[in-house]
Parts: C-alpha cells; sequence; structure tokens
C-alpha cells in the first residue's frame, strides 16, 4: 500500500503492462496485437472500450469450457450479476488470480487498515457474521457460476470457516427466507464481533434476529460487536435505522466498494465518508468525464488526468481478462494525493429526461435531509420521470417505503424538491417557475412492497438491488400496480 501510495501512476502503468504481457498470446491479445503494446497510449489506441453486450459471446464461449480466449488461466468461475433488477444476468469471469490477488488481498487489507486504525481491537475473539448470496451450478463443462459472496465462501480456506458465521452450508442456501431465519437461528449463539454484508439485506437480517430474541438492540445479543463493514449500495438511507439497533458511539461502520467485477476501494480512516483507491489488485483504471459520457465528444482519460469534485464513469482492465471494460458506476474524487474516491451512482441509474441530470448521490443527500426534518426513515425507494403529454410539464415521481412515515407527507414532499434544488443546479433550473417540471409526487408504498416486487421476479437477497433512479417508467408502472392490488 505504502508503495502505491507514493508512486500511484508507476504502479497502475507496471500494471497494465503486466496484465498485456500476459494476456498477449490469448484470442484476444493476437487480435489487438498485445506482444507490440509498450505503453498506455498505444493501448488506448489499440483497444476500445467494451460493454458487456461485446463480452458476451466470449463469456459464453468461456463458461462451455473454452480457455485462453481473453486470459491465459482457464476461467472456473463466474459471477452471476444483474447489477440492477433488470430480468438479463450478466456472467461475469472470476479467475484465479482475480480471487487471490484481488477479492482476498482486499478482505486482508480491510482487516490490516481497521486493525491498524484500532489498536484495542477484539476482533478475532469472536466471528464474523458474513452475509452473502446463494451458489448454483453451471454443471455441462466442469464451470460454475454464482453471486460473488458465494464463489468467495466456496473458495475460502478451511480455516476461514472457523472465524466466521454462519456455517458455509447455511450460508449458501438457496431459499431466501428460509435462509434469514436459520442464519439467525445459528448466530444468536455465538460471539459476533464483526458483521459484513450488503446494508439494505443485512438489515432485514438483523431486524430478525431482533425479532427471534424478543431484544431492543444487537449489543443484548453480542455484546462484543464492534464494526460492520458494508458496501454494494449507499450506507446513507439506512445509518439512522443502525444506529438505533447499534446504539454505542464506539461502534464502527467501514465501508467497502466491490463488485462482481473486481475489489476497488476501503475506507481506510475510522468515520471517514471516503474510501481509498486500491491501486495494485491486479485492475488498471481509465475514467470517462460524465459530462461527455455517451455525447460525440466522449473521451476516455486515464488516472493521473483525474480532477477532484467531478463525476466519472470507471473502466477497468482487470486480472480476470476484461479489457477496457465499463463497469456501469460512477465515482466522484475527494483527492488525488492519495486517490479517494465516493461511489456516486450508476451511469444507467440517473434521470436525465429534462437535462436535469439527477445522479443518486443528489436523490440520497436530498432524502436524508427531508428525513431528519421530518423524524421519519426510509426502508426503499426508487425514481422515475413523469413525461410530459400535450401542454402539461414533466415532473418526477418517487415511491417511498417508510419504516416511520412523515406525520405530514406534503411537507417532507416540498423539504426532498427543496432538497434537491439545493445539490443539482440543473434540478433547480428546471424547477424555477415550473419552467420544466412541476413539483415532484410521492407514492408512500405500503409495508415490504420492494421486497414483494423483488420475491416477484425471484430475485430477493444477494446482489439484487432497487433500481433508484430510472429514465424510464418500467419499475415504477409495475410498483403502482402492486401497490394499489395489495
Amino acid at each position: 500500500m505504502e508503495l502505491f501510495l507514493k508512486y500511484p501512476i508507476d504502479v497502475q502503468n507496471e500494471l497494465l503492462q503486466t496484465l498485456i504481457d500476459t494476456a498477449k498470446h490469448t484470442a484476444f491479445g493476437k487480435q489487438y496485437g498485445f506482444d507490440s503494446i509498450k505503453d498506455y497510449k498505444t493501448f488506448a489506441e489499440r483497444v476500445p472500450i467494451h460493454s458487456y453486450e461485446d463480452y458476451e459471446s466470449m463469456i459464453q464461449r468461456s463458461r462451455n469450457g473454452e480457455h485462453n480466449i481473453f486470459w491465459p488461466t482457464p476461467i472456473k468461475w463466474f459471477a452471476k450479476s444483474s447489477g440492477t433488477t433488470n430480468a438479463k444476468s450478466k456472467f461475469i469471469p472470476v479467475s484465479q488470480q482475480s480471487l487471490e490477488y484481488c477479492h482476498y488481498a482486499a478482505g486482508k487489507d480491510l482487516l490490516c487498515m481497521y486493525l491498524n486504525n484500532n489498536e484495542n481491537s477484539k476482533l478475532f475473539q469472536g466471528k464474523s457474521l458474513r452475509l452473502g448470496g446463494s451458489k448454483e451450478l453451471y454443471k455441462e463443462n466442469g464451470t460454475s457460476f454464482g453471486d460473488l459472496s458465494a464463489i468467495l465462501i466456496d473458495n475460502m480456506p478451511f480455516w476461514a470457516e472457523f472465524s466466521s458465521t454462519p456455517s458455509s452450508e447455511i450460508s449458501l442456501m438457496s431459499d431466501w427466507e428460509i435462509k434469514m431465519q436459520a442464519i439467525a437461528n445459528e448466530t444468536i449463539r455465538e460471539n459476533v464481533t464483526s458483521l459484513a454484508g450488503v446494508p439494505s439485506w443485512m438489515l432485514v437480517l438483523l431486524n430478525q434476529v431482533l425479532a427471534t430474541t424478543g431484544k431492543e438492540h444487537l449489543f443484548e445479543i453480542w455484546n462484543n460487536l464492534e464494526v460492520y463493514f458494508h458496501g454494494g449500495v449507499s450506507f446513507d438511507p439506512y445509518i439512522d435505522q443502525y444506529k438505533a439497533i447499534l446504539p454505542r458511539d464506539s461502534f464502527k461502520f467501514y465501508e467497502i466498494y466491490n463488485a462482481s467485477e473486481g475489489f476497488f476501494a476501503i475506507q481506510d480512516r475510522n468515520d471517514a465518508t471516503e474510501l481509498l483507491l486500491m491501486l495494485d489488485y491486479g485492475i488498471f483504471y481509465e475514467f470517462i468525464p460524465m459530462d461527455t459520457y455517451g455525447t460525440k465528444q466522449e473521451r476516455i482519460i486515464s488516472l493521473n488526468e483525474v480532477e477532484v469534485g467531478k463525476n466519472y464513469a470507471i473502466i477497468i482492465t482487470t486480472n480476470a481478462g476484461l479489457w477496457r471494460y465499463k463497469i456501469g458506476d460512477t465515482v466522484r474524487f475527494t483527492s488525488i494525493d492519495p486517490y479517494r474516491i465516493k461511489v456516486s451512482g450508476r451511469t444507467k441509474h440517473h434521470i436525465n429526461v429534462f437535462g436535469e441530470e439527477l445522479i443518486i448521490e443528489n436523490a440520497e443527500s436530498a432524502l436524508k435531509k427531508a428525513t431528519r426534518e421530518t423524524n421519519s426513515e426510509i426502508k426503499d425507494y426508487t425514481a422515475a420521470p413523469i413525461f410530459m403529454k400535450g401542454k402539461e410539464k414533466g415532473a418526477h415521481e418517487w415511491m417511498i417505503e417508510f419504516k416511520t412515515p412523515p406525520k405530514d407527507l406534503n411537507l417532507f414532499s416540498k423539504i426532498l424538491d427543496l432538497s434537491l434544488q439545493e445539490v443539482n443546479s440543473d434540478y433547480e433550473a428546471k424547477r424555477f417557475n415550473n419552467t420544466t417540471l412541476n413539483p415532484l409526487t410521492i407514492h408512500q408504498a405500503r409495508e415490504n412492497l420492494f421486497y414483494d416486487w423483488l420475491k416477484q421476479q425471484n430475485k430477493l437477497g444477494g446482489q439484487h438491488k432497487i433500481p433508484r433512479l430510472s429514465n424510464t417508467r418500467t419499475f415504477m408502472d409495475e410498483l403502482l400496480i402492486l401497490n394499489k392490488n395489495s
């Protein structure tokens, strides 16, 4: 870590050359002449940007057992990921190198940083409660697929199970609802010192643990609990609910930024809201400034060109054979010495029907303010545009499931609308005197609406996430019907 903190660009350039040299005899490497690429400039000129659709046929061949297509070592595992609740699944290659030098290395570094910051930690005197997805096997050819968390659990060394709970057998159960109760039953008997998992699903589990035991907060069950390692979705909508069931000022929350494609960043300081970009995990980074994304002026820049405060889409080249691959996430740099980031959203998860460029970071900042000013709590939400019809202006429509509803939904709506204008000048301009956008509309979702919606689509647990913002009405219209018919 000290090496890449001191020489970030050198480490990244050396890593890129290593990846190119390693893959020069693959079909992909021969196609783009990897054997004659000696610098980033040539690499960027020769290799195009790829989306999943560009990779799909190669991945299918790899899943069928063909080797040496985009990476020289056999790919035995594929992380099944939808990224959103879209019906189409993605199968992201996971090589032995990415397992070892990216995902597992990150787990060790995360613990290293946490212990370095908390010398009196008693983390290893108890167990880590991990919440992962289910495992499925693709049996025709010796390759397998499943949630990334399931792949990691399935490949862990045997001694790792001694320090975690629940058992692998329960962790990898496929029926989500049965698994939740099984995890609760097993873990309440353990000395749990840390939690690890996606905030939305972990909250479901922890509430089940409290319901099973009849306790009011988690320290009555696990007195030595000291830290929650979370990632996958923004923590902002959930933090107040977690603090209510973890009422100790000394309790720590540590954020990580990992995905099926790789492990990217780790919170390296107590109580920080930004993450250190990890530059030596076999991942080479490039970025597209979001003000050019999808336009004729779109440009791709390397790490040494990024600027603090700007939004970028991430492009990665990895030790699992993804080359200049768009992962669909956006980040904002908070520092370039060292390189620290905040995850700001998804390239596809924004509303920009009217030129308002509303991103998830804006939405969650405004929601946090609205909930605090109205003493309410949010469980889940999504938002979509109301398209203009005839002379009628457009608007944004929100479906919000509250854990604690506001006493006055109209007041909540006004605060949310004003807060969005405060954090997003484009939205403010469109809302000025209702020029383009009318005031937003909020529907209060019935209890468990989003849970039932995911269940209806067989997408409970694991990596499945609620699409927070959308440029279409597909999700909203489905939710409105389900909310009305319940």
